[in-house]
Protein backbone atom coordinates (compact mmCIF):
# COMPACT_ATOMS: atom_id res chain seq x y z
CA UNK A 1 0.00 0.00 0.00
CA UNK A 2 3.34 2.52 0.15
CA UNK A 3 1.83 3.64 -3.51
CA UNK A 4 -1.20 5.09 -1.86
CA UNK A 5 0.41 6.63 1.17
CA UNK A 6 3.06 8.63 -1.09
CA UNK A 7 0.35 9.36 -3.68
CA UNK A 8 -3.05 9.98 -2.02
CA UNK A 9 -3.83 13.73 -1.28
CA UNK A 10 -4.01 13.34 2.61
CA UNK A 11 -1.03 12.82 4.78
CA UNK A 12 -1.60 9.28 5.20
CA UNK A 13 -0.56 7.67 8.82
CA UNK A 14 -1.90 4.71 8.70
CA UNK A 15 -3.94 2.16 6.16
CA UNK A 16 -5.78 -1.23 7.26
CA UNK A 17 -8.02 -3.43 4.94
CA UNK A 18 -11.96 -3.01 5.91
CA UNK A 19 -14.66 -4.83 4.45
CA UNK A 20 -15.45 -3.85 0.95
CA UNK A 21 -18.16 -6.54 -0.50
CA UNK A 22 -17.10 -9.10 -3.42
CA UNK A 23 -16.29 -5.88 -5.69
CA UNK A 24 -13.84 -4.14 -3.97
CA UNK A 25 -10.81 -3.96 -2.21
CA UNK A 26 -11.36 -1.92 1.15
CA UNK A 27 -9.44 0.37 3.26
CA UNK A 28 -9.91 2.51 6.30
CA UNK A 29 -7.91 5.18 5.83
CA UNK A 30 -6.00 7.40 8.85
CA UNK A 31 -4.92 10.71 8.47
CA UNK A 32 -3.36 13.35 11.12
CA UNK A 33 -6.76 14.77 11.10
CA UNK A 34 -9.61 12.33 9.75
CA UNK A 35 -10.71 9.12 8.95
CA UNK A 36 -11.43 8.26 5.72
CA UNK A 37 -12.68 4.96 3.44
CA UNK A 38 -11.04 3.79 0.21
CA UNK A 39 -12.22 1.66 -2.35
CA UNK A 40 -9.46 -0.20 -4.62
CA UNK A 41 -10.58 -1.58 -7.99
CA UNK A 42 -7.10 -3.35 -9.28
CA UNK A 43 -6.14 -2.97 -13.35
CA UNK A 44 -8.96 -0.78 -14.11
CA UNK A 45 -8.85 2.75 -15.13
CA UNK A 46 -10.43 5.74 -12.70
CA UNK A 47 -13.74 5.70 -14.91
CA UNK A 48 -14.60 2.79 -13.20
CA UNK A 49 -16.17 4.69 -10.43
CA UNK A 50 -17.98 7.73 -12.33
CA UNK A 51 -21.50 5.72 -12.15
CA UNK A 52 -20.88 5.44 -8.53
CA UNK A 53 -19.00 9.23 -8.00
CA UNK A 54 -22.66 10.31 -10.06
CA UNK A 55 -24.83 8.88 -7.43
CA UNK A 56 -22.94 9.76 -4.39
CA UNK A 57 -23.04 13.37 -5.21
CA UNK A 58 -26.92 12.95 -6.42
CA UNK A 59 -27.55 11.55 -2.95
CA UNK A 60 -25.15 14.89 -1.38
CA UNK A 61 -27.49 16.77 -3.60
CA UNK A 62 -30.71 15.82 -2.46
CA UNK A 63 -30.05 15.07 1.40
CA UNK A 64 -29.91 11.43 1.21
CA UNK A 65 -27.78 10.26 4.49
CA UNK A 66 -24.14 8.45 2.84
CA UNK A 67 -20.82 8.96 2.30
CA UNK A 68 -19.02 11.74 0.47
CA UNK A 69 -16.86 12.02 -2.40
CA UNK A 70 -13.54 13.47 -1.50
CA UNK A 71 -11.57 12.18 -4.36
CA UNK A 72 -10.96 9.63 -7.36
CA UNK A 73 -7.93 8.68 -9.30
CA UNK A 74 -5.59 6.37 -10.55
CA UNK A 75 -2.41 4.93 -9.41
CA UNK A 76 0.36 2.46 -10.91
CA UNK A 77 -2.51 0.28 -12.45
CA UNK A 78 -5.17 0.64 -10.23
CA UNK A 79 -8.32 2.69 -9.53
CA UNK A 80 -9.57 4.24 -6.25
CA UNK A 81 -12.24 6.14 -4.52
CA UNK A 82 -11.77 7.71 -1.53
CA UNK A 83 -14.75 8.99 0.51
CA UNK A 84 -15.77 10.40 4.14
CA UNK A 85 -15.72 7.80 6.32
CA UNK A 86 -19.13 7.08 7.92
CA UNK A 87 -18.87 6.10 11.70
CA UNK A 88 -21.49 2.66 11.89
CA UNK A 89 -23.92 2.42 15.27
CA UNK A 90 -25.44 -0.33 16.82
CA UNK A 91 -29.03 0.40 16.23
CA UNK A 92 -31.54 2.40 14.32
CA UNK A 93 -34.84 3.37 13.11
CA UNK A 94 -36.72 1.15 10.47
CA UNK A 95 -39.00 3.63 9.79
CA UNK A 96 -36.72 6.29 9.50
CA UNK A 97 -34.72 4.29 6.90
CA UNK A 98 -38.09 3.96 4.68
CA UNK A 99 -38.22 7.45 4.94
CA UNK A 100 -35.18 7.51 3.18
CA UNK A 101 -35.70 5.54 0.83
CA UNK A 102 -39.08 7.08 0.12
CA UNK A 103 -37.01 10.52 -0.34
CA UNK A 104 -34.73 8.57 -3.03
CA UNK A 105 -37.92 7.22 -4.93
CA UNK A 106 -39.15 10.72 -4.89
CA UNK A 107 -36.82 12.23 -7.26
CA UNK A 108 -37.03 12.15 -10.79
CA UNK A 109 -35.42 11.47 -13.70
CA UNK A 110 -34.49 14.73 -15.02
CA UNK A 111 -35.46 14.08 -18.50
CA UNK A 112 -37.99 11.89 -18.04
CA UNK A 113 -36.68 8.54 -19.68
CA UNK A 114 -35.44 5.66 -17.88
CA UNK A 115 -31.63 4.85 -17.36
CA UNK A 116 -28.63 6.80 -16.48
CA UNK A 117 -25.47 8.65 -17.77
CA UNK A 118 -22.50 6.11 -16.87
CA UNK A 119 -23.18 2.70 -17.14
CA UNK A 120 -23.08 -0.59 -14.61
CA UNK A 121 -19.66 -1.93 -14.56
CA UNK A 122 -19.28 -4.93 -12.17
CA UNK A 123 -17.00 -7.70 -11.44
CA UNK A 124 -18.67 -9.95 -13.93
CA UNK A 125 -21.41 -7.96 -15.69
CA UNK A 126 -21.31 -3.91 -17.23
CA UNK A 127 -25.05 -3.02 -18.09
CA UNK A 128 -24.81 0.01 -20.60
CA UNK A 129 -27.71 1.94 -19.11
CA UNK A 130 -28.36 4.08 -21.84
CA UNK A 131 -31.46 6.17 -21.62
CA UNK A 132 -35.02 4.82 -22.67
CA UNK A 133 -38.28 5.73 -22.85
CA UNK A 134 -40.03 2.63 -21.24
CA UNK A 135 -38.56 0.73 -17.85
CA UNK A 136 -39.41 -3.14 -19.83
CA UNK A 137 -36.77 -1.96 -22.16
CA UNK A 138 -34.35 -1.27 -19.53
CA UNK A 139 -35.23 -4.14 -17.53
CA UNK A 140 -35.84 -6.68 -19.78
CA UNK A 141 -33.37 -5.73 -22.60
CA UNK A 142 -30.76 -4.54 -21.18
CA UNK A 143 -30.69 -5.82 -17.81
CA UNK A 144 -32.11 -9.78 -17.53
CA UNK A 145 -32.08 -10.65 -20.70
CA UNK A 146 -28.08 -9.57 -21.30
CA UNK A 147 -27.78 -11.92 -17.98
CA UNK A 148 -29.55 -15.11 -19.35
CA UNK A 149 -27.39 -14.76 -22.46
CA UNK A 150 -24.15 -14.54 -19.98
CA UNK A 151 -25.81 -17.76 -18.20
CA UNK A 152 -25.80 -19.72 -21.48
CA UNK A 153 -22.82 -18.57 -22.60
CA UNK A 154 -21.21 -20.03 -18.65
CA UNK A 155 -22.69 -23.03 -19.79
CA UNK A 156 -24.87 -22.31 -16.00
CA UNK A 157 -28.08 -22.58 -18.11
CA UNK A 158 -29.16 -25.31 -20.02
CA UNK A 159 -31.41 -25.68 -22.67
CA UNK A 160 -34.43 -26.23 -20.39
CA UNK A 161 -33.65 -23.46 -18.18
CA UNK A 162 -33.68 -21.32 -21.36
CA UNK A 163 -36.95 -22.40 -22.22
CA UNK A 164 -38.51 -21.90 -18.49
CA UNK A 165 -36.84 -18.46 -18.73
CA UNK A 166 -38.55 -17.39 -22.38
CA UNK A 167 -41.95 -18.30 -20.51
CA UNK A 168 -41.06 -16.09 -17.84
CA UNK A 169 -39.95 -13.30 -19.99
CA UNK A 170 -43.41 -13.60 -21.56
CA UNK A 171 -44.96 -13.04 -18.27
CA UNK A 172 -42.78 -10.28 -17.22
CA UNK A 173 -42.98 -8.07 -20.53
CA UNK A 174 -47.02 -8.63 -20.62
CA UNK A 175 -46.97 -7.37 -16.70
CA UNK A 176 -44.38 -4.17 -17.47
CA UNK A 177 -46.33 -3.02 -20.48
CA UNK A 178 -49.43 -2.95 -18.63
CA UNK A 179 -47.82 -1.68 -15.38
CA UNK A 180 -47.17 2.41 -15.02
CA UNK A 181 -43.57 2.60 -14.46
CA UNK A 182 -42.11 6.25 -13.63
CA UNK A 183 -38.35 6.86 -13.35
CA UNK A 184 -36.96 7.17 -9.82
CA UNK A 185 -33.65 7.86 -8.60
CA UNK A 186 -32.21 4.04 -7.43
CA UNK A 187 -30.00 2.73 -5.42
CA UNK A 188 -29.32 -0.10 -7.69
CA UNK A 189 -28.13 -2.68 -5.49
CA UNK A 190 -30.01 -2.11 -2.08
CA UNK A 191 -29.21 -4.99 0.15
CA UNK A 192 -29.23 -4.97 3.52
CA UNK A 193 -25.29 -4.92 3.46
CA UNK A 194 -25.19 -1.45 1.90
CA UNK A 195 -26.97 0.23 4.38
CA UNK A 196 -26.31 1.05 8.27
CA UNK A 197 -27.31 3.17 10.88
CA UNK A 198 -24.68 5.58 11.89
CA UNK A 199 -23.45 5.97 15.83
CA UNK A 200 -26.10 8.67 16.16
CA UNK A 201 -28.98 6.38 14.65
CA UNK A 202 -29.63 7.78 11.38
CA UNK A 203 -29.71 5.93 8.17
CA UNK A 204 -27.26 5.98 5.41
CA UNK A 205 -26.96 4.13 2.00
CA UNK A 206 -23.70 3.63 0.41
CA UNK A 207 -22.38 1.56 -2.40
CA UNK A 208 -24.91 2.46 -4.94
CA UNK A 209 -25.32 1.28 -8.54
CA UNK A 210 -27.52 4.26 -9.47
CA UNK A 211 -30.07 4.28 -12.83
CA UNK A 212 -33.55 6.37 -12.87
CA UNK A 213 -35.91 2.80 -13.38
CA UNK A 214 -39.05 1.32 -11.55
CA UNK A 215 -38.88 1.91 -7.58
CA UNK A 216 -40.03 -1.48 -7.21
CA UNK A 217 -36.30 -2.77 -8.39
CA UNK A 218 -34.72 -1.67 -5.61
CA UNK A 219 -37.88 -2.84 -2.92
CA UNK A 220 -37.68 -6.33 -4.68
CA UNK A 221 -33.71 -6.17 -3.81
CA UNK A 222 -34.29 -5.55 -0.74
CA UNK A 223 -36.38 -8.83 -0.06
CA UNK A 224 -34.06 -10.84 -1.22
CA UNK A 225 -31.14 -11.23 1.54
CA UNK A 226 -32.73 -9.78 4.79
CA UNK A 227 -32.61 -6.80 6.53
CA UNK A 228 -35.39 -4.74 6.22
CA UNK A 229 -38.12 -5.92 8.42
CA UNK A 230 -41.85 -5.52 8.67
CA UNK A 231 -41.72 -1.99 10.31
CA UNK A 232 -39.51 -0.94 6.80
CA UNK A 233 -42.06 -2.13 4.45
CA UNK A 234 -45.09 -0.80 6.43
CA UNK A 235 -43.90 2.71 6.12
CA UNK A 236 -43.10 3.00 2.81
CA UNK A 237 -45.71 2.00 1.80
CA UNK A 238 -47.64 4.63 3.54
CA UNK A 239 -45.58 7.51 2.55
CA UNK A 240 -45.32 6.07 -0.90
CA UNK A 241 -47.70 3.39 -1.81
CA UNK A 242 -46.84 0.52 -4.26
CA UNK A 243 -49.69 0.08 -7.17
CA UNK A 244 -51.24 -3.32 -6.85
CA UNK A 245 -49.71 -6.31 -8.57
CA UNK A 246 -46.38 -5.26 -6.86
CA UNK A 247 -46.24 -8.77 -4.90
CA UNK A 248 -45.79 -10.74 -8.35
CA UNK A 249 -43.35 -7.70 -10.14
CA UNK A 250 -40.84 -7.98 -6.80
CA UNK A 251 -40.33 -11.59 -8.14
CA UNK A 252 -39.03 -10.10 -11.22
CA UNK A 253 -36.51 -8.22 -9.50
CA UNK A 254 -35.52 -11.42 -7.04
CA UNK A 255 -35.34 -13.21 -9.81
CA UNK A 256 -32.68 -11.03 -11.95
CA UNK A 257 -30.36 -10.55 -8.25
CA UNK A 258 -30.66 -14.40 -8.03
CA UNK A 259 -29.20 -14.54 -11.50
CA UNK A 260 -26.06 -11.86 -10.83
CA UNK A 261 -25.35 -14.03 -8.06
CA UNK A 262 -25.54 -17.33 -10.35
CA UNK A 263 -22.77 -15.64 -12.09
CA UNK A 264 -21.07 -14.30 -9.29
CA UNK A 265 -20.78 -17.10 -7.19
CA UNK A 266 -21.98 -20.09 -9.33
CA UNK A 267 -23.95 -23.05 -8.79
CA UNK A 268 -25.04 -22.37 -5.11
CA UNK A 269 -27.84 -19.51 -6.25
CA UNK A 270 -29.07 -21.96 -8.79
CA UNK A 271 -32.17 -23.38 -7.06
CA UNK A 272 -32.55 -19.61 -6.15
CA UNK A 273 -33.53 -18.98 -9.43
CA UNK A 274 -35.20 -21.97 -10.63
CA UNK A 275 -37.59 -21.42 -7.32
CA UNK A 276 -38.22 -17.86 -8.51
CA UNK A 277 -39.26 -18.82 -11.90
CA UNK A 278 -41.47 -21.59 -10.74
CA UNK A 279 -42.99 -19.02 -8.48
CA UNK A 280 -43.34 -16.41 -11.48
CA UNK A 281 -44.96 -18.72 -13.62
CA UNK A 282 -47.56 -20.60 -10.22
CA UNK A 283 -48.24 -16.73 -9.10
CA UNK A 284 -49.13 -15.63 -12.55
CA UNK A 285 -51.45 -18.66 -12.83
CA UNK A 286 -53.47 -18.25 -10.08
CA UNK A 287 -54.17 -14.30 -11.27
CA UNK A 288 -55.39 -15.72 -14.76
CA UNK A 289 -57.05 -19.50 -13.45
Amino acid sequence: MEKFIENLPINVTDIRASRGGDVNDAYKIYSNDDIYYMLVQKNCDASFYDGEIAGLKLFEDIGITGPRVIVNGFIDGDAYLLLSYLDEGSRGSQTELANLVAKLHKTKSPNGKFGFDYPHRGSQTTFTNEWKDTWEEVFLEERINVLAKQLMEMNLWTDYDLEKYKKVHEIMEDELKNHKSEPSLLHGDLWGGNYMFLSDGRPALFDPSPFYGDREFDIGITTVFGGFTDEFYEKYNEIYPLESGYRLRLEFYRLYLYMVHLIKFGEMYESSVNMTMENILRYWGEIWH
